[in-house]
């Protein structure tokens, strides 16, 4: 399976996480919510590897689709974030899949 689309969708639904090259980064993300905006693919994803504060809730970051290259599906589950909605950023997304 190489289709990022195809990756992304079978780890938000089996709450496993993904690495995947963005802005020529290697990053480690739990992928909670696939939405579409004027015809365009994103990602709202916890970014793992990212160094948060402790005094910095976590949260979720969104990622073009189109930038995330070399999408590769981890044979390790994740914990989706409790106390955030998971809904799509702005009310005129498209909701394709959330946990």
């Amino acid at each position: 399976m190489t289709d990022p689309r195809l990756i992304l969708m079978k780890a938000i639904a089996t709450k496993k996480l993904v690495e995947a090259v963005y802005n020529g980064v290697t990053t480690l993300l739990a992928p909670h919510l696939l939405y579409e905006r004027h015809g365009e693919l994103f990602l709202c994803a916890l970014n793992v590897r990212k160094a948060w504060r402790t005094d910095q809730a976590l949260r979720l970051g969104q990622f073009k689709l189109s930038g995330l290259v070399d999408c590769t599906l981890i044979d390790e589950r994740f914990e989706p974030l409790t106390g955030i909605v998971v809904s799509t950023p702005r009310t005129d997304d498209a909701l394709v899949l959330a946990i």
